[in-house]
């Protein structure tokens, strides 16, 4: 019987999962100089908690069963929900701002589809305590330092919006549900022009209204251009009935733009109104990133949620992530011809003539991985010639080969895998002239970007 991975479940072989290990590395490097800790939360966690957050509906995307002890479990489909929880355990001995960072792997019961797995890994970056926009900017900067930290500068696009705003445009319109009227927002991208009045007339849009929201939103495809920006809220903020939250919202994006500018955000951040985002746990500011190509799907979603820690039993605490998946992100990273591994490959092989003592090489292999080479040796008992073929084949710098001769003489032959040169070094001063010749070594150091 022939066994293979399950629909929706990938394998990752060389070199792909050395590519993932050195994108995670990459984004674990960046968001700790960014002074984000690393946590790590449960793979299994308490139906309730994800009940809690978003009631039965979410039962059905996820991996969930009762267990032996008839508790009702499931495997975590998205690590906000964790981050909350972990946060009301640690909130009396956390100084505020908390700032975390996880790599968490997740489950949902989704239709697989390109970018979108039902086993994948995401990148989540979570602020508490912070009530200002200076935490989404916190995140925001983290989040593009990343992106160019993996070779995407100029790839990729912020887009912003508050929910307290695009609720107050409904309103304004004359929606009779706010939920209906963001689902419209949220599919526009999605739907023909028919489709989305169809949804906007659902929302108790009348005609006179949906054309308004039409006018204004032409032009708004994939962001306002900067210039535009404060004459977009300036004009919203103008429409009859514009309820006082969704003034206060304006007065948010503001702020949060003109913080983006002192950061240096302005060519990657755009107000973009139909951007409101699926869970209704948001409760302000909401972003996602695009890629400027607009060849895929969303790259990340977040924004601010701060009435999620009190809802699992917690204080009030303002809080602030995203959450970016690696399928999307590997995508794009191959769009952009950066998923491909290091061109180096191993440092040292270390071949011996005779097969029959292979053990001389041990010594060898143990010593230079010590120093921090990477280094490979034949396992199999191959002739010498077929050692040659997979040192080449493994693309080592030098080979490093063990002859009768050599050993009686106290040397070994070192040769230069990309020139054929070849010389005979003393057994004594070989590790010294690898220090010279290679720097140790791709195994320990630090990660460049895919590709």
């Amino acid at each position: 019987m022939r066994f293979q991975a399950l629909r929706g479940f990938r394998d990752y072989l060389p070199p792909d999962a050395q590519i993932r290990a050195d994108m995670f590395w990459t984004v674990r490097q960046v968001a700790r100089r960014a002074g984000f800790a690393e946590v790590e939360t449960p793979s299994l966690e308490s139906l309730d908690l994800f009940r809690a957050k978003s009631g039965e509906g979410i039962v059905a995307e996820t991996f969930s069963f009762v267990d032996k002890g008839g508790r009702e479990v499931t495997l975590t489909p998205e690590n906000t929900p964790s981050l909350a929880r972990l946060y009301v355990e640690r909130a009396k001995v956390e100084p505020l701002p908390v700032k975390w960072f996880t790599l968490p792997k997740l489950w949902r019961y989704e239709e697989p589809q390109s970018g979108r797995t039902r086993e994948f890994s995401q990148c989540v970056l979570d602020i508490f305590g912070v009530p200002g926009v200076e935490a989404e900017i916190d995140i925001l900067l983290t989040t593009r330092q990343i992106l160019e930290a993996l070779g995407l500068a100029g790839r990729f696009m912020f887009r912003v919006n508050d929910r307290r705003v695009a609720d107050g445009m409904g309103r304004s319109l004359g929606a009779s549900e706010t939920g209906a009227f963001f689902r419209a927002l949220d599919r526009r991208p999605k739907l023909d022009p028919s489709a989305f009045r169809e949804e906007l007339r659902r929302a108790g849009l009348d005609e006179a209204a949906q054309e308004r929201l039409a006018g204004f939103l032409r032009g708004t495809d994939g962001g306002v251009p900067p210039g535009r920006t404060e004459a977009v809220l300036t004009e919203l903020a103008q429409w009859p009935g514009f309820p006082a939250p969704a003034a206060e919202g304006i007065r948010n994006l503001r702020a949060l733009f003109a913080q983006g500018s002192a950061a240096g955000l302005d060519d990657v951040l755009a107000y973009d109104p139909t951007i409101v985002r699926g869970l209704a746990y948001y409760t302000s500011t909401v972003f996602e990133a695009y890629d400027r190509g607009g060849k895929i799907r969303a790259l990340f979603g977040g924004g601010r949620y701060d009435q999620l820690v009190e809802l699992f039993g917690g204080a009030k605490v303002p809080a602030c992530g995203l959450a970016m998946g690696d399928q999307t992100l590997e995508i794009l990273l191959r769009e952009a011809g950066r998923w491909s591994p290091p061109s180096r490959g191993l440092d040292v092989y270390v071949a011996v003539v005779d097969p029959q003592q292979g053990a001389l090489a041990l010594p060898w292999v143990r010593d230079l991985r010590s120093d921090g080479f990477v280094v490979d040796h034949d396992l199999l008992g191959r002739p010498l010639s077929r050692q040659m073929k997979d040192a080449a084949r493994r693309n080592a710098s030098f080979l490093l080969l063990l002859g009768p001769e050599e050993v009686a003489r106290g040397t070994v032959t070192l040769r230069n895998m990309q020139t054929g040169r070849q010389e005979a070094v003393a057994a004594g001063d070989v590790r010294a002239a690898l220090r010279k010749l290679l720097r140790p070594s791709s195994a320990g150091e630090t990660p460049g970007p895919p590709g």
